[in-house]
């Protein structure tokens, strides 16, 4: 799968889990973590300061990185 992708379904879930509760961390799955089109997804969105990473495979989305989504124009913006 393409890191887009990856990073926009990332986004997506991590926006989603941020409107119900900022402070949660997403823990993702071993088979995302292993992924290293994921890995580079999450490098790219906690070197932007759109996420962050407590450890490997536990990140959350950043006040930036919700800010930056929900000024995003479309396709970003179908979750909200």
């Amino acid at each position: 799968m393409p890191v887009q992708d990856i990073r926009d379904g990332l986004l997506v879930a991590l926006v989603l889990r941020y409107e119900q509760d900022r402070d949660q961390f997403v823990i993702l799955s071993k088979q995302t973590v292993d992924s290293s089109s994921a890995r580079l997804a999450i490098a790219g969105l906690r070197n932007e300061g759109l996420v962050e990473e407590q450890v490997r495979g536990v990140i959350r989305l950043t006040a930036l990185g919700y800010k930056k989504y929900k000024s995003a124009p479309l396709p970003y913006a179908y979750a909200g």
